[in-house]
């Protein structure tokens, strides 16, 4: 559970971030992206534990760099087009939907892949260890949503450069705690 909550934390700084972006996100929307981040984090783990040393060892070098790229991109979209200068026009960046969301499931979960290989090695539940961190990750997902709404409405039109940076910051620590 432990293991759940702390690979959860990611999934729980996009949602935070991507409803203080979006207000009034529809809760079906929050809904389909806690899914895809559960089934993300949950399916990353499985893969992990299948491929064992083959993928883990080929990415473990740069994962973090990928995750760093991934959010850094979609912050600073975020941050851009609220400062105007993305296209006119456009809508707010919406981290349920689309591109944007297969690319931020894809940047927090990618510690699942290295998590799955090491439970294979202690001989752990592969069906309980999947579902509890899927579970998880879609229960702290939603939180994170409403949380942010919350904070959202409190910083109005700012509030989707703070989304952006913390996205962006996300990004950072993962850079960070990888490479010290």
């Amino acid at each position: 559970m432990l293991v759940a909550l702390g690979l959860s934390m990611d999934c729980a700084a996009v949602s935070i971030a991507g409803s203080i972006a979006v207000p009034g996100l529809p809760r079906h929307a929050m809904l389909h992206a806690a899914a895809s981040f559960g089934l993300f984090q949950a399916g990353m783990l499985v893969l992990g534990w299948l491929l064992g040393h083959t993928i883990v060892d080929a990415v473990e070098d740069y994962d973090h760099w990928i995750a760093f790229a991934l959010l850094l991109i979609v912050g600073a979209r975020m941050v851009c087009e609220s400062l105007g200068a993305g296209n006119p026009g456009r809508g707010r960046t919406d981290v349920t939907r689309g591109l944007t969301l297969l690319t931020l499931s894809v940047a927090t979960s990618i510690d699942a892949l290295a998590v799955g290989l090491g439970l294979g090695f202690l001989g752990s539940s592969l069906a309980v260890a999947s579902s509890v961190v899927g579970v998880t990750a879609f229960l702290v997902t939603l939180a994170g949503f409403l949380v942010g709404r919350a904070v959202g409405a409190s910083l109005g039109r700012w509030a989707e450069v703070v989304g952006g940076m913390v996205l962006i910051g996300l990004g950072v620590r993962i850079v960070v705690t990888h490479v010290w």
